[in-house]
């Protein structure tokens, strides 16, 4: 073989290898990852809520100016903020709830972060002082349920499965303040179809009373 064609082989060789390289590190980079923003508001703290809707118990506040990590984002109602109208929410791990967008500079009009998916709803009674709230955690299978009022019944969730198992129970009777989790037996892929509502505790049939609208959601 001639001394160029060698170096033709060799570079054809490196241009190869180089391709190669590139593909697998596209291949490895995920699609969306979490996104900076930061918090707008006209100066007052801003509610950080548990789930993607104005109604959603709120956790805590954050402040004007700060700075977050938005780890996924998803749809809710709309609402109008410092930055316009829009029905996006942004998911904030360390907050440990939501934010509207229209309320967090992004440098952007539109998603920045994955879609946040299953496990992101939360259900609260419908009437009256609200008691009780539910969550379903889908990468466990988790539910957690709150008590939020000294109201002498227990809040609970009633749930309902594939093939119209149910309805079964996560009760909470501990009082107010407090939270209770529970593991539930639900298939990778599955659904779960909740409510939460207050009652008094029956193991098998209670009256439920003040019951939330029904969320589906699945485990992943």
């Amino acid at each position: 073989m001639m001394p160029s064609s060698i170096r033709r082989s060799a570079a054809a060789v490196a241009a190869v290898l180089t391709a190669a390289t590139a593909l697998s590190l596209v291949n490895a980079a995920p699609a969306l990852a979490a996104a900076p923003g930061t918090v707008q508001t006209a100066g007052d703290p801003l509610n950080v809520r548990r789930a993607p809707t104005t109604a959603a118990t709120v956790v805590r506040t954050v402040a004007n100016g700060a700075a977050v990590s938005i780890d996924c984002q998803t749809t809710g109602p709309s609402v109008t903020g410092p930055l316009g109208t829009s029905t996006l929410w942004d998911y904030i791990p360390a907050l440990g709830g939501y934010i509207s967008d229209t309320y967090v500079k992004t440098g952007s009009d539109g998603r920045i972060a994955p879609d946040c998916g299953v496990g992101s709803g939360s259900a609260e009674c419908s009437t009256g002082a609200c008691a009780a709230e539910g969550l379903f955690r889908s990468s466990d299978a988790r539910f957690s349920v709150w008590d939020r009022d000294a109201d002498g019944k227990s809040a609970v969730v009633a749930y309902w499965l594939k093939g119209g198992i149910g309805p079964l129970y996560v009760w909470n009777s501990s009082g107010n303040g407090t939270q209770v989790d529970k593991v539930v037996s639900v298939p990778d892929g599955g659904w779960v179809h909740y409510k939460t509502c207050v009652a008094n505790y029956s193991a098998t049939s209670p009256v439920l009373e003040a019951c939330s609208n029904g969320i589906t959601d699945f485990a992943s």
